[in-house]
């Protein structure tokens, strides 16, 4: 375990491979702080996608999906242009109308970035937040860690 990081890697419930793209590197040749943002989405958008669920955009059709309420980062080393990372994921926190996806990015097993973002299921139209539906819960249940 690294000792920036509250769980093993391999604790985490899913774990997505990404690459550093030359675009995401800024003028001291490091991955430029936004990018892990953007990182912890997609990682995400992958642990989403390979559960039994509606996908982002059946979801938007329902009238309802998750929005970003909180983003909380905290940095410890950098990433450089063609670093393969792994950008781990779990659900860690499930309420009734939001969830806490924590996210920890490595290289190897160097923890560079861990991520809280607090999602929020809302309504589309109104803004306003409803309950998760029951059966999207008992999914998301067993990826609580």
């Amino acid at each position: 375990m690294s000792a920036n990081s509250k769980m093993a890697k391999a604790d985490f419930t899913f774990t997505f491979p990404l690459r550093v793209r030359w675009s995401e590197i800024d003028q001291q040749a490091i991955v430029f702080n936004s990018h892990y943002l953007t990182y912890c989405d997609i990682g995400f958008t992958e642990f989403w996608r390979i559960l039994p669920l509606p996908s982002f955009l059946e979801m938007s059709d329902l009238g309802n999906e998750f929005f970003v309420k909180k983003a909380n980062l905290e940095y410890h080393q950098s990433a450089k242009f063609d670093d393969l990372l792994d950008i781990c994921v779990r659900c860690s926190r499930l309420g009734n109308s939001s969830m806490q996806i924590t996210t920890e990015i490595y290289h190897g097993d160097e923890l560079l970035v861990n991520a809280e973002l607090t999602y929020v299921y809302a309504n589309t139209a109104t803004k306003k937040s409803t309950s998760i539906p029951a059966e999207w819960r008992e999914v998301l249940l067993p990826t609580l860690r």
